[in-house]
């Protein structure tokens, strides 16, 4: 039977309800409860202070022997089972003639004759007994019997000659160059200057940067920190390359 539900200020609360008592189920008890109380009480109150009333007593010819409360093995696990073996058949006698007639195509000169093929060697490197071979080990010198140990590989060779014809190329460019009056050398004095003047504005940057605020929080902050890094790594180039060369020409305007 479905509710309805007023609101508080209704009149229909106003009318008297008869209220509904619900009966709950009985219980569920067990026929067999009398009975498991009593068995209960009956076990557990014969042994509740003396123990059981009625004890067996040992006969005195029953008493506690040297090793008697120790575990004891079965009888069939204390057997000790010995290894039968077959006897082996018995020698043959002088006067008995030998077997004929087998064939087989085992070749017993080549068995004879045949050299024990050597065990690897090894060397063992913990004292748990682990080994390798000792051609892997190191302990050997494999690699300076080589025939061609100490002999610069192909691929150094190719690089070092290529390198060698890009140098004589540039060299020969910049010659040319300075024929024609298109570039000049820089003396020690002017490369020396040079250098002072890449590193003083180095400094400069560097010291624009520190002065950048830790939040870039919009994007002028960041164009300009991104724009003094590159010129900053820039310079830096310039500078290793000034320090690396000692000759330096420059295009003559």
């Amino acid at each position: 039977m479905s509710k309805d539900v007023y609101p508080r200020e209704s009149v229909y609360n106003l009318v008297p309800k008869e209220e509904v008592h619900l009966q709950k189920t009985q219980r569920y008890v067990s026929k067999f409860r009398p009975t498991v109380v009593l068995e209960k009480k009956s076990t557990k109150d014969a042994m509740r202070t003396m123990g059981p009333a009625k004890v067996e007593v040992p006969t005195p010819d029953k008493y506690l022997k040297k090793h008697s409360n120790e575990p004891k093995l079965p009888e069939q696990a204390q057997k000790v089972v010995r290894n039968s073996y077959t006897r082996k058949s018995a020698v043959p006698a002088r006067t008995d003639n030998p077997p004929m007639g087998y064939q087989t195509q085992r070749d017993f000169i080549k068995t004879a004759t045949a050299v024990p093929m050597k065990p690897k060697p090894t060397s063992v490197d913990t004292s748990k007994g682990h080994k390798q071979l000792l051609e892997n080990s190191g302990l050997v010198p494999k690699y300076i019997k080589k025939k061609h140990y100490g002999e610069v590989p192909e691929y150094l060779q190719q690089r070092n000659e290529e390198e060698q014809r890009a140098q004589e190329e540039y060299d020969m460019f910049v010659e040319e160059q300075r024929e024609q009056g298109a570039m000049k050398h820089l003396s020690d004095e002017e490369r020396h200057i040079v250098l002072e003047g890449l590193k003083k504005n180095w400094d400069d940057l560097h010291h624009d940067y520190q002065g950048l605020s830790l939040v870039t929080d919009n994007l002028s902050k960041k164009a300009r920190r991104d724009s003094l890094g590159t010129a900053m790594r820039q310079l830096e180039n310039d500078i290793k390359l000034i320090e690396r060369f000692k000759t330096i020409y420059i295009p003559s305007y």
